[in-house]
């Protein structure tokens, strides 16, 4: 019996050992923890070298299927319009893919230099033509140092320079920029002393931050897709291929995200935002499938507020009530859109965490319901065409005179503080929609339920409580008309660019549409900012990237000699 019991306490150890592997010892312990951490740095940065990789061969399949689809077009001649057609896709989606690749290769770049032992991955990229040798040259000099950084000595002999060109264009003026480190070798312990390179907005990039903002405002803000701007610049003397040119749109939107997350944490620090979204065809397999971009407007301005205007868009490819839902988790507030039950429902509800949003209603909508039965010019119009007019429903004409008289006080208002806005609607206000609630409750009583008045004045009785919202409170607009203004850019752009190339190409033009409406919102140039931001990203503090904010920002000196 005690040797069964020794045999049992001399197990315990062992079968601890077994079950708990990790040392004791605080020393082994933090070392095992920091190989775990690399182990977990290597892993990462294998991951994202076989998705470079991944994209990198996407894109050189879709390059390669273009260029066939451009021989046999060649070779047997246009059979169609639609094989134009299809040569225009096939060009926007390899657009798509090679950014997606630039931007692939930066994350890969960037987990690789965490670690020791992986190499990030080197694609081969679009072959690039020596730059036209009419174009004028600019010699940038950098300043040789006054001494041997090595020794201290001051006798340095210049062997050579290092010149490094980046296109650039000027007021549509191209010419090639040369940058060049001299190269000294010290007499003393000949050692040898050079400049380092300056920053690029791109690693081994060769677009000047101006020439990059002219191609993103171009592309997203002017809606010239990179094949027409490509054709554009080969007409200025100037060949740059499409490939080439899709790069530096990848590259230059990962550098710029830091700015479109400064935007998002200053919208959605708000407590009152209008929200909207629009249709966006994205490419599919043999067709295009609708998929949605999604704006969120912080516009203090009508009440006098002080924080700056911005707008925030996001991509999906499909408009669920999970998106918005997922935009706005971490926010609560006041928001104002239309009646979209099954994307906002769940974002009203009074348990939801961290707080509920409180739902206002647009006017402008609950009006263009009555508007388009009391359409007196339409009418009139139809009619003198010889064309059969619609009919002109008096009380859709009443209900839009009542809303117009709301509109006539919000217009007195407009600019004036909180309080004072309040203070206006319960003496003015207040009384013209307790007489519109029994005036559309009567109406209601008298049509028949399937009507298109009943539909109308139903919109904005059983939205009753979103609708007299704004009579409690002076920062609520009565129309969600800033959501709609941001929106405005992309049915413009829809009829020049088509369709998203892909999902990818959707976030990235979300990210791009971000920067430049708010910078409109601001009444700053977009392109002339985005040059400068471009321009000094690469070496500015991060700490002190809001000073690049369109509302904060300053022109560089050198922003203003260009």
């Amino acid at each position: 019996m005690p040797l069964r019991q020794s045999v049992e306490h001399d197990s315990i150890p062992s079968m601890e050992a077994a079950i708990s592997p990790l040392p004791d010892d605080v020393e082994a312990l933090k070392a095992l923890v920091a190989a775990m951490a690399r182990k977990a740095d290597e892993a990462e940065a294998k991951l994202a070298n076989a998705m470079a990789h991944q994209s990198a061969i996407e894109a050189l399949i879709a390059h390669l299927k273009l260029q066939i689809a451009k021989l046999k077009r060649e070779q047997y001649g246009p059979s169609a319009e639609r094989s134009r057609r299809l040569l225009d896709q096939m060009e926007l989606q390899l657009e798509e893919l090679e950014a997606d690749a630039a931007e692939d290769d930066l994350i890969a770049e960037g987990a690789a230099a965490k670690t020791a032992t992986v190499t990030a991955l080197e694609r081969k990229r679009p072959t690039r033509k020596p730059f036209p040798g009419h174009l004028p040259r600019e010699r940038v000099v950098v300043p040789a140092p006054c001494s041997c950084p090595a020794c201290g000595g001051d006798r340095l002999s210049k062997l050579g320079e290092d010149v490094t060109e980046t296109l650039e264009v000027i007021s549509r003026s191209w010419k090639v920029i040369q940058t060049v480190r001299e190269k000294f070798s010290c007499r003393d312990c000949e050692k040898i002393a050079q400049a380092p390179a300056p920053f690029h907005v791109v690693p081994r990039g060769w677009a000047g931050p101006s020439f990059l903002a002219m191609l993103l405002f171009e592309k997203y803000g002017e809606h010239q897709p990179l094949n027409r701007q490509a054709e554009r610049f080969a007409r200025e003397g100037v060949p740059l291929s499409l490939s080439t040119l899709a790069d530096q749109v990848g590259a230059a939107a990962h550098a710029l995200m830091p700015i479109y997350k400064l935007i998002e944490t200053h919208v959605l620090a708000a407590n009152r935002i209008h929200g909207d979204d629009t249709t966006v065809p994205v490419m599919a397999k043999g067709k295009t499938d609708t998929a949605r971009l999604w704006v969120y407007v912080r516009d203090d301005r009508p009440f006098a507020g002080t924080d700056p205007p911005a707008a925030l868009f996001h991509y999906s490819r499909d408009r669920r009530g999970e998106h918005p839902q997922a935009h706005l988790a971490a926010w609560s507030g006041i928001l104002q859109a239309d009646a979209y039950s099954g994307g906002y429902n769940d974002l009203y509800r009074g348990d939801r965490a961290p707080g509920p949003v409180m739902e206002a209603g647009c006017f402008a909508h609950a009006r263009r319901k009555f508007f388009e039965l009391a359409d007196v010019l339409s009418s009139a119009r139809k009619k003198s065409r010889g064309q059969r007019s619609s009919m002109i429903y008096p009380i859709a004409l009443e209900a839009v005179q009542r809303l117009d008289a709301l509109f006539d006080i919000e217009r007195g208002i407009n600019g004036k503080s909180p309080a004072e806005r309040l203070a206006v609607r319960q003496e003015l206000s207040a009384p013209l929609m307790a007489e519109l609630h029994t005036w559309l409750t009567a109406q209601v009583a008298k049509l028949s339920r399937g009507h298109d008045l009943t539909k109308a004045c139903f919109y904005m009785l059983k939205r009753w409580d979103a609708f007299t919202r704004f009579l409690d409170d002076g920062r609520i607009c009565l129309t969600n008309n800033a959501a709609e203004r941001a929106l405005r850019c992309i049915p413009l752009g829809r009829k020049a660019w088509l369709f998203c190339g892909s999902d990818r190409g959707g976030q990235r033009a979300a990210i791009i549409y971000t920067l430049i409406q708010t910078a409109k919102l601001g009444d700053v140039d977009p392109q002339a900012w985005l040059a400068d931001v471009l321009a000094r990203i690469a070496d500015h503090p991060a700490t002190r990237l809001d000073e690049l904010l369109p509302w904060n920002w300053t022109p560089h000196r050198n922003a203003i000699a260009a």
